[in-house]
């Protein structure tokens, strides 16, 4: 039981190790643009992103569950050793023992370097996205015409994947456009009261006066 919990948490540390030999393989500039725009802006890598974060949770209780395990393994040998006893120190039992720490270690490295891997992974693809931001900005201070556009656009907007990116855009927009209607509302306003003061220094006599 214990090798069928464990055997997907190998599958995915060994696709963890693919991704990051994928993201650090050396590719043209425009062609690695549209790898990350792409992976960006994917609705089904955004939940498939969302899964291994429920996973990894689940992975960081089994890294916890196996780090107690090796611990309680520690104060069992070390007791078997303080007790002197020959058929325990010797024979199957402390064998059994032995066994036990191994798979125990086994399982917490295997647990800690797929959660290690993961945080790495997360930082290169945040580093190689600031890389490309920069490039693209050295590249329109030089006036490539490749810097332009509607994928250099789509990378200066990357970083949130699929659906969420879209909706922090839409709410973006969203602001902007209120930020715009209050200035429209502002400028009206003043309009407004330049009409009435002008109209009012024209004809004086159209005020009304107060009864006495």
């Amino acid at each position: 039981m214990p090798s069928l919990i464990y055997a997907p948490v190998f599958a995915l540390l060994v696709f963890e190790m693919s991704v990051f030999v994928l993201l650090i393989v050396p590719l043209p500039y425009t062609m690695k643009r549209k790898v990350f725009t792409f992976i960006s802006e994917n609705p089904l890598i955004a939940k498939l992103q969302y899964g291994l974060k429920i996973t990894f949770i689940f992975i960081l209780i089994l890294f916890l569950d196996s780090v107690n395990r090796v611990y309680s393994v520690q104060l069992e040998l070390a007791k078997t050793k303080k007790s002197q006893n020959s058929a325990m120190l010797e024979g199957s039992g402390r064998m059994e023992v032995q066994a036990r720490k191994f798979y125990s270690q086994r399982n917490m490295y295997l647990c800690g370097f797929t959660l290690f891997l993961s945080l790495i992974l997360n930082r290169t693809y945040v580093m190689i996205l600031d890389t490309l931001r920069l490039e693209e900005k050295v590249k329109r201070y030089e006036g490539d015409p490749k810097a332009q556009g509607k994928d250099s656009d789509k990378l200066a907007q990357a970083g949130g994947a699929g659906e969420i990116g879209k909706l922090k855009n839409q709410l973006a927009q969203k602001d902007r456009d209120i930020e715009t209607l209050k200035k429209q509302s502002e400028g009206l306003s003043r309009e407004y009261g330049n009409l009435g003061d002008q109209y009012s220094k024209q004809n004086p006599d159209s005020t009304p006066k107060k009864d006495r």
